[in-house]
This record gives structure tokens, C-alpha cells and sequence, in this order.
């Protein structure tokens, strides 16, 4: 994938070449095969000799010579040849030792079919864990236990104890239900639709998500992955690499657990914890994947997606010939959040040259019943060249005039419109059908109710939407927070008091640290302090608790607001202190800190953060202020953000429009918004000794953005750091930062890439000469492609877990982003424990050392992550290159392609 690195590679590498033992394996062995009716063993041989693969097939039984005409082998190592996959039907307490008799016979592959295991209960888990150490021990891959196997139609595999082989086609299926596979399955026979694979993963001991995501991402058989999801098990993984996949290949996902009730059962029926739905949405937007409600709808939507290109907004424009469906059609796009299309003026002026004098003269374009061919071609031609119009949905109702095959001629030609999808729901009976085949023949999707056709342009829009943060290139940010070491020193400190609450005071100097801006605060420890500090700060202020255990000072009378003199500051202490005895005793009061009241003019705002059991940290923004629980207004982010990030964060509450500005009011600066979110990120990841934090009120005014009050809670002494959830994204790793004097004493910064970093990418690739080009992409690749906008934008925002490219930095001046010379990158083989490097320098800096320097410091990323292996392939004219990695200790090789040299570095 060229916008991934610096050079071509396989991505897929030891995870393509480590699944596929289980879609197209030579040898299978069944491991509990046997004749007994009704019995799993007998069904999972019988599909596997009914449907050929291209190989073997061993029943093993100890009690039967034979099992359905086969011979039938005592043993795993009682079989004349290594065997690729087994297939494990046995009980679970025998498994551990069939596993151990698996990998002394040189098995590949395992799928453990039974049950019994974790879902038991602690002896299960047990079992599983003895299981997973022998699998891994032996380098077998295992899917399972408690699931219904595999099926690759296009090899002819079936390895289940479905009742069928589905049909082959292009769409990947991965189920955590073997109930919801064999439906699905079922489903599909009936409706014509194939797959590429079929995957029931069970509980998921070792192959989870991450793995066959990217495996079917690099299958050439497969066009989108569709997922039924129970619980998300290593949320790293996944996202990792459904985001990387989802660029090339739509990933659709029904996640059961939407509600509370939903999701205990499906933690009872995995045996997992269930994360907070609403942080999974969360982060299946930050990857691209799209969330289907509806199990009808997901492979309408992998047919649609394959069919027609993406919306570039929200807006649907309906052509009806009627108006009862266009109302209903309409309803349900509001209801979605999506919106109808505003006409503009010359669209109007355009329809009413072509329609008859009564039409709607708005959107639904009710083009009258009386519609011919010509009058559809015409209706939509004009809607889909509105400029307010992102798609076009055509809704033909049965009428006597009405001739659905010869419309639906007229509409193939706007199948290839590029940039606004085209829909149609033939409403009908068999004349109506005859009009769809036409129409599906084109490639145009056609839906039985509009309603559904509206429900698949909104799934259009959110996963264009999606898709298109992951090209958006962020502001930079002023990422540099100097006292980032005082912020760690006041949290150990309270931690090392015995706290687990930081006060407002100290929350407020957290805050700043990171360049958050806060109301000035002061501690008061008496009445005469109180009134000191009153005056010195001026009236009116603000008297709150400062209590060392008090979560939620109103809750307590701990707030008192808008005081004008001395004498009502002393009164309010005297009322903190008096309520706080009364209600949780004196020993709560710490006394009160003393601030200005900040104007009242803006916009109450929260942004906090809290840890999820599998996601980590998890951002919210929103509407703030006392009620906050009541409104509900908010949204969800995994960390760390870019402006980019921050911008879609904001854009999903229903304040943004209040923040853009309303009924004459000017609006806030949202940039400054972004940035701020930015840091708050930053401050969220880097001290990972932070349980919850809270700003609210953040008061969003034209003027200025300010925390008025802040909530830390942290750790106590006795946290186990390995148990603390770690962040779902790997953030951005500043210990790779260095800076650097060459022997000429020029200045050099190494430094990991970032997604700002686009712009400067734009002009590092005109500084390399066609001979640099040649050398490191193997062919010539002319400027224009290097620098297309989706190809940097790849190569510079990055999964710090997946690759590392360090680029080499000349300094720029004060306010400005430094000159990028060179690029080091290194690419980590999925599943395994290898990686291929590269590097390239500017024309202009080569030979100066700097490529050695890049190589270098990806060997230490490389053994900082437990790496065994790098390689990396070069041209053999390229000698330059082959001095540098010999100096870097790579053994130097030929390669089967006489023009390609191989290096190779065992850490």
C-alpha cells in the first residue's frame, strides 16, 4: 500500500501468512469425529468431505477404525502426514491435552468447537488459559473455543456444522454468535447473496478481530467485512486495524448490548465485559467503521457501498410521483438527522420549465402521477445537479401511466454520477420488479420502501463522514507543556498524602499547567483571610469549600455566588463551614478559596474524561453547568485529539449552533475551542495516574475560554499501574523526541511523524530527485501522485502501533514548522515479531550522516518494542543504501529478483 510507507510492502505478513491455515489449509484433521447422528463430529467431517477444498481430510477417533467410509486415526500423531488445521470436537476438560498433542504433531492451525470453558465459569477459565499457553508455546493459532467453525466459499472449505456451504461472493462474514452465523447463512441462500469467508470466532482465546480484519483487509476476494459483535475483547486491536482497513474496504458492524439489559446478557453469553455503548460508537467513528441497528439492513449496505460512491454531505433531494411517500420519506430522514436539501433558486427555476404547473415546487419534488420516462430523466437530471443536493433518492409508485422499465432505462445513465449517489425505491408488484432488475443491472440500489432507502443514504453519509476525518489534515498545536513534570509532581504528591481528590485549587493548577486557562483562585483558611483576599481581588467573587474529601461542593451548600462586600464574604464562610459539619462533619472543611465572578455572558460548557474498562480514557464535551445530567447534551471521544478530532468532537452536540453564533449574539472562537480540547487530550494521556477529571463549567464566551471549576480524582497508592486501562489509541510517543547537533554543528531534530505534518511532506517531496524516487519506490512516481492529499495523509497519521516513521527536522523560525530532510520508517509485520525498514533523505542533506541517524533510532524503537527481526530491500544498484545498513550492522543478501538486494538485522 503506497500510502502507508516509504516503500511497497505486504502489510499483511505473518498475519496473512499465519491465518490462512484456516481458509486454505491442505490437510484437515477432525479431531472427535464421528458417525453418531445429530452429533457435531459427524456434521463438521460431512460438510468437510461434501464440499472440496483441495485437501485432506483425517477423522481422529481412538474407538473407530473408520468414520463415514474414512479410515479414522487413534490419534493426532497416529496421522501419515503433518496436519495444517484441526478441527477440535471434543469436551473441554480434554482439550488442554489434545492442544499439547496438536503441537507435539506440528499442527498450524486449531479451531476449538466446544464448550465449557470460560462461560462455566473459573474452572473454565482455567482451561482456556492452559489451552492458549500450549497453542502459544507451539506457535499454533486458534479460533474458538465455543464456536461454529470456518467456511471459505471460494475455496470450498466448510469446516462448520452449518447445514450448508454458502454461495462464494465478496462479503467477509465474523460472528461472535454461531447462531446468528447459521441465520445468516440460511439468509442467504435464500436471497443470492455470497461470501468471501465466514468466521464464527466464539470466545476468541487467541484470533480476535484485529487479526482477521487484517487478513480479509488484504484478501483479494473480499470487498467489505461485516461483523456481529458481542463484546469488543482487545479494544487496541481492533482499532488498530479497523482503521487501517477501513480505507480500502467498508468494515459494518452490529454490535449487540445497545441497552443496559441487552448488554448483561451479552456479557453472561461471552463470558466479557461490556463496555459503555455509547464510547463503542465513539470509536468505531475515530477508525471509519460504520454501526448498523438493523440486521435487514447490512447487506443492503454492503451492496450499496460497493455500488455507488459516497455522499459528500447530509442532504437528500426526493423525486416522487407521489406525494404520500415523499412525506413518509422525508419523516424519516429528519428522524435519521439527516436533512432534506434546500433547492437553490436556479433548481426551481430549472423544474419548472420541465414539470407541470402544480408541482410541489420544493423538495420532495413531486413530479405528479402522471410522470413519464422523460419527465423522471428530466426531474433528476436537474435535482442531481443542485448545488445544496448530496444525493438523490427516485420513488416510482404504481400507477396506470406509469411504465416502471422504461424509467427505470431512463435513470442507468446517472448510475456513474460521480459524488452524488442516485437511490431508488420501486414501490410495486411485478411490473415494479422488472423495473428493479434494470436498475440493479446498472448498479443503481434499489429499496422496497422508502424508508429504507433513506436509512441507507444516512449509513451513506455517517461512514463518508467517518472516512473523511481519517484524510483531514489537523492545525498544528502547541504541543510543548513546560511544566508538564510539575503536573506529575502535584498528583504524586496528593497521592502520596493519601487523597484520591484533588482539590479545586490544585485542580485548577493542573489545569494550567497545560496552558488551560482558569479563574484566578485563592485559599483562604479564615474568615479574616477570606475578606483579605475579597478586597484584594476585587467584588463581586465568588466563596466555594475547599474540602480535601467533598466531591460535589453544591451538594453541600459549598458554593456561594456573586458576593459585593466583605461582609457577605464572611457570612459565606461561616455558612460553607456551619452546612458542611452539619452534613458530613467539620473534620470535611478545609476552609474556601476566593475568586473573581467571571461575567455571565457565554456559554456553559463540560469537558472531562473518565477511564473505560476497555476503551481507557474517554473524552466528553457538552453542554455544562448545574443541569448537565438533566440535558444530556454531549458527546464522546477516545484520546489523544488533533484539531481535526476536537472540531467532529464539538460539531456532535446541539450547542455547536449556539457556539457558531445565534439570535444576534457573536460566536466563540471555535479554533481556540479546538486547541484547548487538544491539550486537555494531552494533559488526560500523560498523567496516567488520573481516574476522572471534570471542567464545569467551562464558560465559552467571544472573548474568552475559562474553567471556572475543576474535579481530579486519582488513584490511591495502592493502583496496580499494569491494571489501569491503557489508552484504546496508542498516543503520540514524545520520548522518540530528540534534539541533535551534526559534526558541522548544524542543528537536527529526530522526531515521530505527525498528521500537521502534512504540508511540509508537500515540500520535502520536491527537494528529491527522479534518481531518490527511483531508488525508493522501485519505479518513477511523478510529483503529482507522491503528494496527493489521501496518500500523505496516510503516510503522516499513523498507528504508532502498527509503525513508526521518525523524520529528521532542520529548525524553523519562531512561530514556524521546522524543514523536514529526511524520513525513516518502519513497518511492523501484523502478528509477528518482524519489521521492514526504509529511509530517504532530501537530495540536498545526503551523504551528511542523517539516514544513519534515522536508521539508528529506528533500531531503538525496534527493540524498545521487543522486535526480533528488521528488513529491508533496496535496489542492488543502490549502493549508497548498502553501505548504510552495513554500517548498521544488516547482513547484506541476494534476492530471488536479481535486481533486489535484501537486509536483514536479528535484534
Amino acid at each position: 500500500m503506497e500510502a502507508l510507507s516509504e516503500f511497497e510492502s505486504d502489510r499483511t505478513g505473518h498475519a496473512k501468512r499465519g491465518l490462512s491455515v484456516f481458509f486454505s489449509p491442505k490437510s484437515v484433521a477432525v479431531i472427535g469425529a464421528t458417525e453418531k447422528a445429530g452429533h457435531v463430529g459427524r456434521a463438521i467431517l460431512w460438510n468437510l468431505i461434501s464440499s472440496p477444498f483441495g485437501g485432506t481430510v483425517y477423522p481422529v477417533n481412538p474407538k473407530r477404525a473408520a468414520v463415514l467410509g474414512i479410515r479414522a486415526y487413534s490419534s493426532i500423531a497416529a496421522v501419515p502426514e503433518l496436519v495444517d488445521l484441526a478441527i477440535l470436537v471434543t469436551p473441554a476438560e480434554s482439550v488442554p491435552q489434545v492442544m499439547r498433542e496438536c503441537a507435539a504433531a506440528g499442527v498450524i492451525g486449531a479451531v476449538i468447537i466446544s464448550a465449557g470453558f470460560r462461560e462455566t465459569g473459573p474452572r473454565g477459565l482455567e482451561l482456556e488459559r492452559d489451552t492458549l499457553a500450549i497453542a502459544r508455546e507451539a506457535g499454533i493459532r486458534v479460533i474458538g473455543p465455543n464456536c461454529l467453525g470456518v467456511m471459505c466459499p471460494v475455496s470450498g472449505l466448510n469446516a462448520t456444522f452449518a447445514s450448508n456451504i454458502a454461495q462464494p461472493g465478496t462479503v467477509a462474514l465474523i460472528s461472535q454468535s454461531g447462531a446468528i452465523c447459521t441465520a445468516l447463512l440460511d439468509w442467504s441462500l435464500r436471497e443470492q447473496v455470497g461470501f468471501s469467508a465466514v468466521v464464527s470466532v466464539g470466545s476468541m482465546l487467541d484470533v480476535g478481530w484485529g487479526a482477521l480484519i487484517d487478513y480479509l483487509g488484504s484478501d483479494p476476494h473480499t470487498r467489505s467485512i461485516v461483523i456481529y459483535m458481542e463484546s469488543i475483547g482487545d479494544a487496541r486491536s481492533f482499532l488498530s486495524a479497523a482503521r487501517e482497513v477501513a480505507l480500502s474496504k467498508p468494515i459494518l458492524v452490529i454490535k449487540a448490548g445497545r441497552t443496559e439489559l441487552a448488554a448483561k446478557a451479552a456479557a453472561s453469553h461471552t463470558g466479557s465485559l461490556v463496555g459503555s455503548d455509547s464510547v463503542l460508537d465513539a470509536a468505531f467513528r475515530r477508525v471509519g467503521v460504520l454501526r448498523i441497528n438493523e440486521l435487514s439492513d447490512v447487506f443492503n449496505m454492503t451492496e450499496v457501498l460497493a455500488r455507488q460512491r459516497n455522499p459528500s454531505g447530509p442532504h437528500l433531494t426526493i423525486v416522487t410521483n407521489a406525494g404520500g411517500p415523499g412525506v413518509l420519506a422525508t419523516d424519516a430522514l429528519i428522524s435519521l438527522g439527516a436533512e432534506p436539501s434546500s433547492l437553490a433558486a436556479e433548481t426551481v427555476q430549472a423544474l419548472n420549465k420541465v414539470l407541470p404547473p402544480h408541482w410541489s415546487h420544493g423538495n420532495p419534488i413531486d413530479i405528479i402521477g402522471d410522470a413519464g420516462p422523460e419527465r423522471y430523466e428530466q426531474a433528476v437530471r436537474i435535482a442531481a445537479d443542485d448545488p445544496n443536493t448530496d444525493g438523490v433518492l427516485v420513488i416510482m409508485t404504481p400507477q396506470s401511466m406509469s411504465d416502471p422499465v422504461e424509467i427505470a432505462k431512463k435513470l442507468a445513465p446517472f448510475a456513474s454520477r460521480k459524488g452524488k449517489p442516485i437511490l431508488a425505491s420501486w414501490m410495486g408488484g411485478e411490473k415494479a420488479s422488472e423495473g428493479e432488475v434494470v436498475l440493479n443491472r446498472e448498479g443503481i440500489p434499489t429499496f422496497l420502501f422508502p424508508d429504507a432507502a433513506v436509512r441507507a443514504f444516512h449509513y451513506m453519509w455517517r461512514y463518508s463522514d467517518n472516512l473523511r476525518a481519517l484524510y483531514e489534515t489537523p492545525a498544528v498545536t502547541n504541543g510543548d507543556s513546560q511544566a508538564r513534570d510539575s503536573a506529575t509532581h502535584l498528583i504524586e504528591s496528593v497521592r502520596r498524602s493519601g487523597r484520591t481528590l484533588l482539590t479545586e485549587f490544585e485542580s485548577k493548577r493542573l489545569l494550567a499547567y497545560y496552558g488551560i486557562p482558569t479563574v484566578e483562585t485563592r485559599l483562604a483558611a479564615t474568615e479574616d483571610e477570606a475578606t483579605q483576599i475579597s478586597n484584594s481581588l476585587g467584588y463581586p467573587v465568588a466563596v466555594k469549600l475547599n474540602s480535601f474529601t467533598v466531591t460535589h461542593k453544591t451538594d453541600v451548600g459549598g458554593v456561594k455566588l456573586s458576593l459585593y462586600d466583605a461582609s457577605s464574604v464572611r457570612t459565606a464562610y461561616r455558612e460553607i463551614e456551619s452546612a458542611v459539619a452539619a452534613k458530613l462533619g467539620a473534620e470535611h472543611f478545609n476552609g474556601v478559596t476566593i475568586q473573581p465572578m467571571a461575567s455571565a455572558e457565554g456559554y456553559e460548557l463540560i469537558l472531562g474524561s473518565t477511564i473505560d474498562p476497555q476503551f481507557g480514557p474517554v473524552l466528553l464535551f457538552g453542554a455544562g453547568g448545574q443541569l448537565v445530567e438533566v440535558f444530556q447534551d454531549r458527546a464522546l471521544a477516545l484520546p489523544p485529539l488533533n484539531t481535526t478530532l476536537a472540531r467532529r468532537l464539538i460539531e456532535q452536540t446541539r450547542i455547536f449552533r449556539a457556539l457558531k453564533g445565534v439570535r444576534g449574539r457573536d460566536p466563540v472562537d471555535v479554533p481556540a475551542l479546538e486547541h484547548l480540547l487538544v491539550r486537555f487530550s494531552e494533559l488526560v494521556l500523560e498523567q496516567k495516574w488520573i481516574r476522572e477529571i471534570d471542567i464545569n463549567p467551562l464558560l465559552a464566551s467571544p472573548e474568552a475560554l475559562l474553567a471556572l471549576d475543576a474535579r481530579v480524582v486519582v488513584y490511591d497508592q495502592e493502583a496496580n499501574p499494569s491494571e489501569i486501562p491503557k489508552p484504546a489509541i496508542r498516543p503520540y510517543p514524545s520520548k522518540y523526541v530528540e534534539q541533535l547537533t551534526l559534526q558541522n554543528g548544524e542543528l537536527l531534530q529526530i522526531r515521530p511523524i505527525r498528521p500537521d505534518d502534512e504540508p511540509e511532506f508537500v515540500r520535502f517531496h520536491t527537494t528529491l530527485s527522479d534518481e531518490s524516487v527511483y531508488h525508493r519506490y522501485f519505479f518513477f512516481m511523478n510529483l503529482e501522485s507522491r503528494i496527493r492529499h489521501e496518500r500523505l495523509t496516510q503516510m503522516c497519521f499513523i498507528d504508532y502501533d502498527r509503525q513508526m516513521a521518525l523524520v529528521a527536522e532542520r529548525p524553523g523560525e519562531p512561530g514556524h514548522p521546522g524543514e523536514i530532510i529526511g524520513v525513516g520508517r518502519l513497518i511492523k509485520d501484523s502478528g509477528g515479531d518482524q519489521a521492514e525498514v526504509a529511509v530517504l533523505v532530501s537530495d540536498a542533506f545526503q551523504n551528511r550522516g542523517i539516514g544513519s541517524l534515522l536508521v539508528q533510532r529506528l533500531i531503538e524503537f525496534a527493540r524498545d518494542e521487543k522486535l526480533g527481526l528488521l528488513t529491508a530491500s533496496f535496489l542492488a544498484e543502490n549502493e549508497p543504501i548498502a553501505r548504510l545498513f552495513k554500517s548498521q550492522g544488516f547482513a547484506i543478501s541476494d534476492g530471488s529478483d536479481p535486481e533486489v538486494r535484501q537486509a536483514e538485522l536479528r535484534l
